[in-house]
C-alpha cells in the first residue's frame, strides 16, 4: 500500500513539473511572437544564448559537485555533509548563471 502511495506521488510531482513547464513555454512563444509582429522585438539567433546559458549552468554545477566531494571525506555530521554538499553545488551554480550573464551581454545578445 505503502508503495502505490508513493508512485502515486511520484507522478503527481512529475506530472505538475511536466504542466508548469509546458505553460511556460508556451505562454513564452506567444509573448514572443506577438512582439515581434508589433514590431517591439526583433526575431533573433538565440540559440547561440541557449547554448552559452545552458553550458555556464552545467559547468558551475560540475564545479560545485567537484568541490563538494572535499566535504564527503571531512569527519563531519551527515547533516553537515549534507548541508554543505547542496550548499556549494547550488552556489557554483548560480555563478555559472551570473557567468552566462556576462556573457551574453558581452556577445550584444542581450
Amino acid at each position: 500500500m505503502e508503495n502505490y502511495q508513493e508512485a502515486l506521488g511520484a507522478l503527481f510531482l512529475m506530472s505538475g513539473v511536466v504542466i508548469v513547464v509546458f505553460i511556460i513555454a508556451k505562454y513564452t512563444y506567444l509573448i514572443k511572437k506577438a512582439m515581434i509582429e508589433k514590431g517591439l522585438a526583433t526575431p533573433s539567433n538565440s540559440k547561440k544564448a541557449q547554448y552559452i546559458d545552458i553550458g555556464c549552468i552545467v559547468g558551475g554545477l560540475g564545479v560545485g559537485l567537484m568541490v563538494s566531494t572535499i566535504f564527503t571525506t571531512m569527519d563531519l555530521t551527515e547533516d553537515s555533509t549534507d548541508l554543505l554538499v547542496w550548499g556549494t553545488i547550488l552556489i557554483c551554480g548560480a555563478i555559472g548563471l551570473v557567468v552566462a550573464h556576462f556573457l551574453r551581454n558581452k556577445f550584444g545578445d542581450k
